[in-house]
């Protein structure tokens, strides 16, 4: 199996299939494919061994059902194109040598790759972390891919070494590393502050990657650009042909995928 990025700011992920070999993705993230390519959607993939384990990838944020890519015929191909603007990343996971991602980075693997909902130390993360901050474990043996939003910035912690990070922040880390939810101090900056109540600390030793893009902070940056195309004043051209884009872009990136 060959794969190939190519892009910048919207990446793509190539993969070239050999007769034989499978790709998992969740339904939804196929962009093109070759002809000879054939589609099985099923629970039974990605680690899942029952219904419930299909349940429980769901809640991760992965889907209830996935989607197996083969090419029995011959030589076939497929791609994925990032949804937002960020980068696509290939992870080798091994047993042992796994990763937690932020709930909506899977993006797809090869065969072997297991995923499911994470909780490393305790249930309280995924609780009082909110809703956003519910992390996918990816293990198993083989490749997968990871779609993490805007820039990324690496971290490699020592034994003991923290690091507090803003939920949204937090795109991937080693399964190795330590994390729970701690508390702003002070109920000013807790209330006053902007930055909510809660942050990640990681803790090492192991590799993080942080993602400069939020989807909550995207959609807050395009909010004030929503809603205009009703306007009367002078420059309602501007602002209808402001809003329409601004709901277009909204469109494409949240419609299908809810990413």
């Amino acid at each position: 199996m060959e794969s190939r990025i190519s892009g910048t700011t919207m990446p793509v992920l190539e993969i070239g299939l050999e007769p034989g070999e499978t790709l998992i993705a969740e339904p939804g993230e196929l962009s093109w494919m070759t002809a000879g390519v054939q589609l099985r959607t099923t629970t039974a993939t990605a680690g899942a061994r029952g219904l419930w384990g299909a349940v429980t990838r769901a809640i991760s944020g992965g889907g209830l059902f996935m989607t197996e890519f083969t090419s029995p015929g011959g030589r076939g191909a497929i791609a994925f194109a990032a949804k937002v603007p960020g980068a696509i990343v290939p992870m080798q996971v091994a047993p042992g040598a796994g990763y937690m991602v932020h709930r909506h980075g899977f993006l797809c693997a090869t065969q072997g790759v297991e995923l499911a909902i994470g909780f490393q130390q305790s249930l309280g993360a995924g609780i009082f972390g909110g809703s956003g901050f519910i992390m996918q474990r990816i293990s198993g043996a083989g490749t997968a891919w990871v779609e993490l939003g805007g820039e990324i910035v690496t971290h490699e912690l020592a034994p003991g070494e923290e690091l507090l990070v803003h939920p949204g922040h937090v795109g991937m880390f080693e399964e190795r590393v330590g994390f729970d939810i701690t508390t702003i101090r002070g109920i000013a900056n807790a209330l006053f502050g902007g930055d909510g109540l809660f942050l990640v600390r990681l803790r090492g030793p192991g590799r993080v990657w942080l993602q400069t893009l939020t989807m909550p902070g995207l959609a807050h940056s395009l909010a004030p650009y929503m809603g205009k195309e009703s306007t009367t004043t002078s420059t309602t051209g501007v602002a209808a042909v402001e809003g329409g884009v601004a709901g277009a872009v909204l469109s494409s990136l949240f419609g299908n995928n809810n990413r």
